[in-house]
């Protein structure tokens, strides 16, 4: 797991926001996934390469609740995620004792992207994000994650004990990215820091409060 801070420019963070903007009004955008119960959960959702289906835990081609096909994952996103692994495998390499070369995180091309946005009051509870294919999850392929705007709390775990996961503050521009043994780690997003966005970034994209996060993934 590594958490490289103040690594998405203020230009690339304002064109990141416009672009969730565009897409996210059209179709297959931002909605309130849930569950057949009717219970909502706390956050506007859109996903980008495949739908991710809350009730059903799986990926389907099409969203159930309105039969819209998802977004694709725009080139300059594809970029960025794959220059943020390649300079994380360089911190690691750095890092790592001389035992430990061959350890680092796999490549990665991007193939699903799950696009959140928590209001002043969203949260998300600890999870794992294990939807993806047996072979992806074997490998440890990693889950790449951009935050923009507030920020967020961030716990998270070897098991789904609320009491014993450790926490961090995810702010704007910073990307965590957890593969290989950490890739299924119980994580949560537990609170959201209001008015801690940049003022730049409020100015420039005239986005409401609240955090915009990316995680992207393979299938």
């Amino acid at each position: 797991m590594v958490l490289m801070k103040s690594y998405i420019s203020s230009d690339d963070q304002v064109y990141i926001v416009s672009i969730c903007r565009d897409l996210g009004i059209g179709d297959g955008g931002f909605y309130q996934p849930g569950y057949d119960g009717g219970r909502k959960l706390n956050l506007q959702m859109m996903c980008l390469g495949k739908n991710w289906d809350p009730d059903t835990n799986m990926y389907t081609d099409l969203r159930r609740s309105d039969n819209t096909k998802p977004p694709g994952i725009p080139q300059e996103f594809h970029d960025l995620v794959n220059k943020a692994i390649r300079d994380a495998n360089d911190f690691i390499r750095v890092t790592s004792a001389s035992s430990d070369e061959g350890r680092g995180l796999p490549s990665m091309s991007p193939d699903i992207c799950i696009v959140n946005f928590y209001s002043e009051i969203g949260s998300l509870g600890l999870h794992q994000d294990k939807s993806e294919s047996e072979e992806s999850l074997r490998k440890g392929v990693p889950v790449v994650s951009f935050s923009i705007g507030d920020s967020a709390e961030f716990s998270y775990g070897e098991t789904r004990a609320v009491g014993k996961a450790d926490k961090v503050i995810l702010e704007s521009g910073n990307v965590l990215i957890f593969g290989g043994e950490s890739r299924l780690v119980y994580h949560a997003v537990t609170g959201i820091d209001p008015d801690t966005a940049l003022k730049s970034l409020r100015e420039a994209t005239g986005m409401r409060p609240g955090r915009l996060n990316l995680t992207f993934r393979k299938y």
